[in-house]
């Protein structure tokens, strides 16, 4: 195809075929992490395909070091971004460009810049153990390249083919004329232009749509070339070889390009062998859940069939394909490295209608001319793996291998024989050669048969008398029958077995295939549902190799290396490991920030580097000023205590775990130097923190460097843990697996069902898999039975009482139920046939409330094993509405052996806020771990020492009771042996701690989108055990009624804002106004100290601020309505925090801000002696001051500097304050009670103000005195003594008239 256009396309298309190749070349980046991204790569689809093929082995076959190949990826994506950049800025001059491609370009290259940097900074992150995550996020590069990609001004149509019947459109295929335009660069070419390229013909309309319209209607291989008149000579360059062209009749009026036809005179005869092994995890197209599958493979003009596989999502056909007298043409060395493509597509066979489409893939032959040779390496083809497609989702793999094998001059009489029956038992069907299909050895499956859950109904029926039905490879075993489902859900017989033949090659492994069926009246047996575990590697049982010398020394010197870098232990010479009890590193607490406010938002944030905060703590002990921070009082802790220290050091281990998976760089040794790397590579990171340390403090030291950092207060912790606990020990199967039951049709965009609608039930128990004969050693360990296989020392499935404890601590980020944004939460509770409803202590409009609550449960395992916590919205009217619900099996949590049952306490006490949860001791829990596990031990003694395997746990041997009076004891010890349980030999492993585990709410009106958290944990106790203790009190803290006297004294330094009328003379009517965060409502205001000449006031005003403190959060409670609508209270958790402001009073306009600050009550500034030493620095933190808290001090006085923003954005100081703060608490407040501003009881002192503070239009006289008189003395005596002069000039002329005429009359 040619285009008559002159100009060429628009340089916004040459933007985006720039894009294109980056994009195809991300493509097998994005879906398998490890191919180029360059046209180098995407003009190969060889390479492109056995890079794809490759990185999938990787992932499947877990060969090592894929980080490097990922590392290698993202090079390549960050240097293809860089030539893009550089191709596109020689562009950008381009005359023709349009205003929508400078702009797009300029957002292509903007995106392609971030996008590098980001692919560099990736690759800097990646590690052996974050390749998947890395991967994921890849994802999102190919999708953000393929939107740049995207044209969004088409200038040039694209191709359609149309097939016509009778002048009738009944197919048609759409190509993109972006992937066949030409071009002389390389980069801007199409992918598919001048290739020939297969395209299938799909449904014109609606009927294209959907499932209906991934059904090929036909097949056509098409040569295309897009471009311009004058490069029509290159247009052929990509045909294959061997062809004459048939060019139109002269004189006509046509070009001489392109040809009527071409005349391909070379063609080669070839044989396919299509080698169909089996297919895996296909669509379930029946409603059985099942499907009926056979495979239809197409090449060139010929199609054939497998045989149909009844009732299986797993087929294993075992066939050979043959196409005969296969015709291509072109050059025999074009088709060995470039043969046509082979079509696969997987059919459900019907009794009735038509076969049903599940699924399309795509494969190339190996190729075999006649010359070569039909041996190592390239033949015979090995089996590979080819993913199934159902429209743009996975709808299983193919399993199979394809050779293409040339027919030479004698016939196929060359070609290899096909070895192997053809007329067997189910037809003339041929199977897989020898040399293809994999090695077989015998394997034993032993299967635990467990029990069965939660199993739906059938056909309206309840499901009574289920039995599993296990299958593999044509082998399988029944489980028994369990007679009453609803009595009892558990087989009688736990464990059987059968031998089947299964490849050496463990990636080849078929599925296994898991079916309960109903045993019904009559001898009927209906389906109910169906499990395929894809992939048996995980059940595979390897006995380890003693045999190898080095296996005992490896083991010890990694046992050893793991516990010697935590630093708790040592080795002996006698093979004994040492472990010792010694006190953990304390970490710092989150400090929280001092700040200042200017209005009633906040203008400066003061935080405190670590560094000031060494220097202060160093200085203080220097001087003696500040008290050392006490030992907390065990009488004032509670739970609360050890949760909060807890939830800090979770988020400090996090800060420090962001920058160290930056920081430190991965060492990759090989195997025989592993050892030694891993300990060099910790040996740096230690040395690198410690040089640190060093440096961090020589540089906070002051004149007190040699005093010890002062530490936290150690308060025993537990472990919270941000997710769920079975994320954290592998969904606690460990030896109780659990698959779910699958029926119905999967989910399409039409019809079916979703996987979670499909679910019909669980089966639970697990599977062994090994090569027989079982090596002697471990069928003649002591106590081994027969009976049970590999599955020893598994405990009774007889149901048994349990009784479940459940702490609700509280939600987190709920999703709003109300329109008013927030939520009305509480508790509700399902297990079995007990529903617990928390209804009347519901929390008003909170979407992260603190229940704290606790709930008692008697359950029956396994009968009521499903434990359902869900969160409602309290609603006045109608029903309440279900905010998220968690689900919780606590069956598995109850037998694994990682003891969920009850968490291990860091420490053992008997008494106060840690103590031990557990009716069973240490040292009964570790005495009954070695019984059950078979191990040597415990051996206690000498005192504060056990012994157990070859590991040796020392610690104290006393403990201290509530008199504190000392005792021994040994349950320190058994308890750290029980700490470090998973470094024992053979059977140790990770027990759990005392935790809080925090689980995501769900809705299942919204799938998939988290409704918010929930902070919890479970504890069980059998109840034929000694029954436990009362329950944790974890209640939430009530807050402690306190009252704040605030004393405000005098004000200097006060800017003056105002001009006076009469004199000119700056001013400022002061007065200081304050308030506790929160509480602006009830803000307090000095009275003003009118006409301030020097920016001095005086006051000697008392503010009283009653409010209610939480110590442990350092927050003040505040409840108030929101509305006056509201029905309830809502409560606040507000940060305490005081501000002061100083403002110019006005009368006939608003007050003038001049500033403020707001001081933190639990750290804030010391402040100063005199108003003198107070500075501005003291606020923005430039200066070394003592932090103080008012709830340790009770009683602070001091200057404090109020700061504003200037007109550059600056602070700068408008004023200093000098205040008294007294904290009581609400006894004392009403015992020693005080006045509010200067009133009684307890009245302060007026103030001794200057003569001139007073109001000017409420004092005339005193205004004439002090303003007038005071600065126009002189002035207005001189105007005083002329208005007498001319007074008496007056007076004179008045009565010089009649004085002369007297003297003139002589009267």
């Amino acid at each position: 195809m040619m285009t008559d256009t002159q100009d060429g396309p628009s340089e916004s298309s040459q933007i985006m075929r720039s894009l294109t190749p980056l994009i195809n070349g991300e493509e097998t980046f994005g879906e398998a992490g490890e191919a180029g991204l360059w046209p180098s790569i995407t003009h190969t689809p060889d390479s492109q395909e056995e890079g794809l093929n490759d990185v999938q082995e990787m992932i499947k076959t877990e060969k090592s070091y894929p980080e490097r190949r990922l590392r290698g990826v993202l090079e390549e994506l960050s240097c293809g971004c860089c030539r893009f950049l550089s191709l596109a800025d020689k562009d950008q001059g381009h005359s023709s460009r349009t205003r929508l491609d400078r702009e797009r370009l300029k957002s292509c290259m903007r995106e392609l810049e971030s996008m590098g940097q980001q692919a560099r900074t990736l690759r800097a992150q990646v590690k052996r153990h974050t390749v998947r995550d890395k991967l994921r996020l890849c994802q999102n590069f190919l999708q953000k390249l393929r939107f740049l990609a995207d044209e969004p001004q088409h200038s040039i149509p694209d191709i359609f083919i149309w097939m016509m019947i009778n002048n009738k459109r009944v197919a048609y295929a759409r190509v993109p004329s972006k992937d066949l335009l030409f071009s002389i660069v390389e980069e801007e070419t199409g992918k598919d232009c001048a290739k020939v390229k297969t395209l299938f013909l799909k449904l014109p309309g609606k009927r294209g749509f959907g499932s209906a319209g991934w059904t090929v209607q036909a097949k056509v291989e098409l040569y295309l070339w897009l471009g311009l008149s004058k490069q029509r000579k290159e247009f052929l360059c990509g045909l294959p070889c061997g062809f004459e062209e048939v060019k139109a009749a002269q004189g006509l009026g046509l070009h001489a390009f392109p040809p009527v036809s071409l005349v391909y005179t070379k063609k080669q005869v070839f044989q396919l062998r299509a080698h169909m092994y089996q297919a895996r995890s296909l669509f379930a197209a029946d409603s059985s859940g099942l499907s009926d599958p056979f495979a239809r493979v197409f090449f060139i003009n010929q199609s054939q069939c497998t045989e149909v596989l009844n009732e299986t999502l797993c087929p294993t056909w075992d066939q050979m394909l043959v196409f005969d007298n296969l015709e291509l043409y072109g050059e025999a060395h074009e088709l060995r490295d470039d043969p046509p493509i082979i079509v696969i597509e997987i059919y459900d066979q019907d009794s009735m209608g038509k076969a049903d489409f599940m699924g399309r893939t795509f494969a190339k032959p190996l190729v075999k001319m006649a010359d070569e040779a039909y041996c190592p390496p390239r033949f015979p083809p090995q089996l590979e793996y080819y993913q199934i497609y159902r429209g743009n989702a996975t709808a299983g793999d193919l399993l199979a291998a394809f050779e293409l094998l040339q027919i030479g001059p004698a016939g196929k009489a060359d070609l290899p024989p096909i070895n192997g029956p053809v007329d067997v038992d189910r037809g003339p069907i041929m199977p897989v050669p020898v040399g293809i299909r994999p090695v077989l050895s015998k394997y034993r499956v032993e299967v635990l048969f467990w029990g069965l859950r939660d199993l739906k109904r059938v056909n309206l029926a309840q499901v009574d008398r289920p039995r599993v039905d296990i299958e593999c490879a044509g082998k399988g075993v029944q489980s028994s029958l369990i007679h009453n489902y609803k009595k009892n859900p558990n087989f009688n017989t736990l464990v059987k077995w059968f031998e089947v033949d299964l490849p050496e090659n463990e990636l080849l492994h078929p599925p296994l295939n898991i079916r309960v069926v109903d045993c019904r009246a009559f001898g009927r047996y209906t389906l109910v549902g169906s499990h395929a575990v894809s992939s048996l590697r995980r059940f595979i049982y390897r006995p380890p190799d003693r045999s190898a010398p080095s296996w005992n020394t490896t083991v010890r010197l990694l046992r050893r290396c793991h516990v010697l870098c935590n630093g708790g232990s040592s080795c002996h010479s006698t093979g004994e490991v040492v472990v010792t009890m010694e006190p953990e590193v304390p970490i710092k607490k989150l400090e929280t920030m001092v700040k200042l406010d200017a209005t009633s938002e906040a203008v400066v944030k003061v935080d405190v580097a670590e560094e000031e905060k060494e220097k202060k703590k160093k200085k203080k002990k220097g001087t003696a000023e500040e008290p050392e921070e006490e030992e907390p009082d065990e009488s004032m802790l509670d739970w609360w205590s050890k949760y909060f220290a807890s939830i800090d050091t979770m988020k400090e281990q996090l800060r420090q775990q962001e920058p160290s998976g930056i920081d430190l760089e991965e060492e990759e040794v090989d195997n025989t130097e592993g050892l030694k790397g891993s300990v060099k590579g910790k040996e740096k990171a230690r040395a690198a923190k410690e040089e640190k340390k060093k440096k961090t403090q020589s540089s906070g030291s002051g004149q007190g460097s040699e005093a010890p950092e002062k530490k936290k207060p150690k308060i025993d912790e537990l472990k919270v843990y941000p997710k769920e606990l079975e994320s954290e020990f592998d969904n606690f199967e460990d030896w109780l697996h659990t698959f779910n039951l699958l029926r119905g049709k999967t989910g399409d965009d039409e019809d079916g069902s979703t996987e979670e609608e499909r679910i019909v039930g669980r089966f639970k128990g697990s599977l062994c898999v090994y090569k027989v004969p079982l090596p002697e050693d471990v069928s003649r360990e002591a106590g081994y039975d027969s009976t049970y296989g590999m599955f020893q020392g598994i405990p009774s499935n007889d149901p048994i009482n349990v009784l479940v404890r459940v702490y609700v601590v509280r939600a987190t980020d709920l999703h709003p139920a109300d329109i008013n944004g927030k939520a009305d939460p509480y508790i509700a509770i399902r297990l079995g046939k007990t529903d617990i409803r928390d209804k009347e202590n519901y929390i008003s409009k909170q979407l992260n409330p603190v229940f704290g609550k606790s709930f008692d449960i008697e359950a029956s395992f396994p009968m009521e094993s499903m434990l359902t916590v869900a969160v409602y919205d309290w609603d006045l009217v109608g029903s309440d509405d279900l905010i998220g619900e968690t689900k919780i099996d606590l069956e598995n949590r109850f037998y694994s052996k990682h003891r969920a049952t009850c968490g291990i306490a860091q420490t053992y006490s008997t008494h106060g806020y840690n103590i031990w949860r557990d009716p069973m001791k240490p040292s009964q829990i570790l005495t009954r771990l070695c019984k059950d596990s078979k191990v040597d031990g415990p051996h206690f003694g000498p005192p504060g020492r056990v012994k157990v395997a070859n590991r040796v746990f020392t610690g104290p041997s006393e403990i201290e009771d509530e008199n504190g009076q000392r005792k021994p004891t040994d349950e320190h010890v058994a308890l750290l042996a029980l700490r470090h349980w998973e470094d024992i030999p053979r059977t140790g492993c990770r027990l759990v701690p005392e935790h809080v585990e925090t689980r995501p709410l769900l809705n299942p009106d919204k799938p998939g989108i988290e409704q918010g958290r929930l902070e919890l944990w479970v504890d069980m106790f059998p109840m034929d055990m000694p029954a436990p203790g009362t329950p944790l009190d974890i209640s939430p803290r009530k807050p402690k009624k306190y009252e704040l006297r605030v004393i405000i004294w005098n004000t200097d330094e006060v800017v003056l804002e105002d001009d006076d009328f009469f004199t000119g003379e700056k001013s400022s009517d002061i007065f200081v106004r304050g308030w506790l965060k929160g509480q602006q409502e009830d803000k307090q205001d000095t009275d003003v100290h009118y006409h301030s000449l020097t920016g001095e006031g005086n006051f000697n005003w008392r503010y009283l601020f009653p409010f209610d403190y939480l110590a442990a959060e350092e927050k003040i409670v505040i409840s108030k309505k929101e509305s006056m609508f509201s029905w309830d209270e809502t409560e606040y958790k507000i940060p305490a925090r005081l501000t002061l402001q100083i403002w110019d009073a006005d009368h006939f306009s608003a007050d003038d801000f001049l500033g403020a600050i707001e001081l933190d009550l639990n750290r804030f500034p010391r402040g100063a002696k005199t108003a003198k030493q107070c500075s501005m620095e003291m606020a923005t933190g430039e200066v070394d001051v003592p932090l103080v808290s008012i709830f340790k001090q009770k009683r602070v006085k001091g200057w404090w500097p109020l700061l504003a923003r200037n007109e550059n954005d600056e602070f700068e100081l408008t004023g200093k304050v000098e205040a008294e703060l007294h904290l009581l608490t609400a006894e004392e407040a009403e015992k020693n009670p005080v006045g509010l501003a200067r009133n009684e009881p307890d009245p302060l002192e007026k103030p001794n103000r200057p003569d001139t503070s007073f109001i000017w239009f409420l004092n005339p006289l005193k205004s004439a005195r002090y303003f007038l008189w005071h600065t126009y003395r002189w002035l207005l005596l001189k105007l005083l003594l002329l208005l007498l002069l001319l007074l008496l000039l007056a007076l004179f002329l008045y009565s010089v008239p009649g004085y002369l005429v007297k003297k003139i009359l002589g009267a």
